[in-house]
């Protein structure tokens, strides 16, 4: 039995703004110190990003600090843009959603119990008998892990198609504060969806995207403190620090590299690449750790460019790139790598 993958889907909240309308705002709005301006101004005007997708009303809402608003804020946006990723993953896939049999749902940008996958179900007409998982907590690299455990889904099964939905309203995160990580972070962090369907292949049935092949993953606890939330009076409290690109690009190599070898590939055997756009510095580590060039990660740089992080959607917002300007062709292979809190880092091997 064949995993294939089906349908893709991404979606972004519908306010959109400028970085140099960011800076205006922060630089305006908030009570900064001049070196915190300084930083501001350096990261949003000299920066890569040309603009970010914001899941809220109107741009005054970074201002707010009340943990409900803030939650409440996360879940309609969260609600709504991953309703929509999904939609559109179905439509491509041709499946209604009444014939849907399994939801799994990831995020960390917001806690809600029940979670994201009861009003994403209600939303979509999902069936009453569908299995479902919400998974917290696994930060910028929980898409990857969210489709191992679709597959594994579909494994024990048989019965699919399983819509597997990477959802994350950073902006619910915003936290005023004077430390530099935190002006990094309100600086390059977007909202975004991203939804998969993944079936397993049947005799006389069309092909999708991809047939997904293998995961694996790595946690190394002993870089916990490096990348994480924080709660702080009740709020969400990002922190990264400086050594973030060097331990994602050497756990990103030690993740692809049993990958490879369990399948006796090496990384000349991956013709494309779909890299967790965490950041310029971070997308050059990875690039000079696996030793691949500018133009091998071309897609993670515009996904990065035009939406920001966006945490764990980001990943599948590079393959939809991918597949669309890429257009790899049938029998090669891909490799999706994403990273993040704990510290962890996942891979997944596909052939197109």
């Amino acid at each position: 039995m064949k995993t294939i993958l089906r349908g893709l889907g991404t979606a972004t909240p519908p306010l959109y703004a400028t970085q140099e309308e960011a800076c205006d705002f922060f630089t305006t709005r908030f009570n900064l110190k001049p070196e915190e301006k300084d930083l501001y101004r350096r990261i949003l005007l000299d920066g890569k990003i040309k603009g970010r997708y914001l899941g809220m009303d109107t741009t005054t809402d970074a201002l707010e600090t009340d943990p409900d608003l803030l939650l409440a804020r996360f879940l309609k946006y969260g609600r709504s843009t991953a309703v929509a990723a999904a939609h559109r993953a179905l439509a491509e896939a041709g499946v209604e959603p009444d014939k849907v049999a399994g939801l799994i749902v990831n995020t960390c940008t917001g806690y809600l119990c029940p979670g994201l996958s009861s009003y994403i179900a209600e939303d979509l007409g999902l069936r009453t008998s569908i299995r479902f998982q919400d998974l917290m907590g696994m930060g910028c690299g929980g898409a990857i892990p969210n489709l191992e455990a679709a597959a594994a889904m579909l494994a024990r099964s048989g019965e699919g198609p399983i819509l597997s939905i990477a959802v994350e309203i950073c902006t619910a995160t915003i936290f005023p504060c004077h430390e530099p990580e935190l002006v990094v972070s309100n600086s390059i962090f977007g909202d975004g969806a991203a939804a998969a369907v993944l079936d397993v292949s049947r005799e006389g049935g069309t092909g999708g995207l991809a047939r997904v092949i293998d995961f694996e993953s790595g946690l190394f606890p002993q870089y916990r403190e490096e990348l994480r939330y924080r709660t702080s009076g009740g709020l969400l409290r990002n922190h990264l620090s400086k050594r973030v690109p060097v331990i994602g690009a050497c756990t990103a190599l030690e993740v692809t590299s049993r990958l490879l070898a369990r399948h006796g590939l090496s990384r000349n055997d991956v013709a494309w690449w779909a890299v967790h756009p965490g950041g310029t510095v971070v997308l050059a580590q990875v690039a000079k750790k696996l030793d691949l060039t500018p133009e091998a990660l071309r897609f993670s740089y515009h996904v990065f460019e035009n939406f920001g992080n966006m945490s764990s959607p980001s990943v599948l917002f590079v393959l939809r790139e991918l597949v669309d300007q890429g257009r790899p062709q049938p029998g090669q292979k891909g490799m999706l790598i994403a990273f993040g809190a704990g510290f962890s880092a996942f891979a997944a091997l596909v052939e197109f």
